[in-house]
């Protein structure tokens, strides 16, 4: 299960209009931030939450359209990942913990008569496999420490995203709904099976693969990137 944090905003206009408040002391031309957080927590009230790509798209169209002087409203999303208890063997109705530090966020960019630009991530999985990894033939020179190893273990903190291709407007968005949630679990499929099952040469390759495997999974996708991060577990032997 999936519960949402509230969607982070930024708004930007034309300079000429928006440095007067920090140039003039003229706050005619300032959305308060009270105002943003009201508005957040009713638009949720008012329209789904999910996917998270939807509600970042309604957050930012509604301020460009409520606003004239607002030219771009950029919505980041964060959804923390709860999983329902099991006690005595069920499913408990009301209590749930913290599964991971993982994360599924969204960044969302409405752009006044340029369209919505969305990007997608999967934050902070913890991987580790024992075996199946090498990391040998890299370029050597006086200063390199690092022994050539056929069998390792590999362990990291897997951060993706994948950049989607321009939406026109919001009903483009609703669209597509059901592509967000399939994309983000295939992304998070590709990526599990991807990293358990390939004897990887190097973490560089096996990032390929994965961003590989999305983008044949996913058509709307434009760009995927990955971060792989070396979070070493050392053996230790007696």
């Amino acid at each position: 299960m999936w519960r949402k944090l509230p969607a982070i905003l930024l708004l930007t206009g034309p300079s000429m209009f928006t440095d007067c408040s920090y140039t003039q002391a003229d706050n005619s031309v300032v959305v308060a931030t009270d105002s943003i957080k009201n508005t957040i927590y009713i638009l949720a009230k008012l329209h789904p939450v999910t996917p998270p790509e939807l509600f970042g798209s309604i957050v930012g169209t509604h301020f460009i359209e409520k606003y004239n002087h607002i030219h771009v409203a950029h919505v980041n999303i964060v959804t923390h990942r709860w999983t329902r208890m099991v006690i005595d063997g069920q499913p408990h109705p009301h209590s749930f913990l913290r599964d991971g530090n993982e994360t599924r966020n969204v960044q969302v960019d409405v752009a006044r008569d340029n369209g919505i630009d969305i990007k997608s991530a999967i934050s902070g999985l913890m991987v580790l496999k024992s075996t199946n990894s090498q990391f040998w033939g890299f370029v050597r020179d006086e200063y390199t420490t690092l022994p050539e190893t056929w069998d390792r273990v590999l362990s990291t903190e897997v951060d993706a995203n994948w950049k989607w291709k321009r939406f026109d407007n919001l009903d483009a968005v609703k669209a597509e709904i059901p592509k967000f949630d399939e994309t983000w679990s295939a992304a998070r499929d590709i990526t599990l099976k991807t990293f358990a099952e390939d004897n990887s040469a190097s973490v560089q390759n096996t990032m390929y693969k994965m961003a590989e495997g999305i983008l044949a999974a996913a058509p709307l996708v434009e760009t995927v990137e990955y971060s792989l991060p070396n979070k070493h577990y050392f053996e230790v032997g007696e």
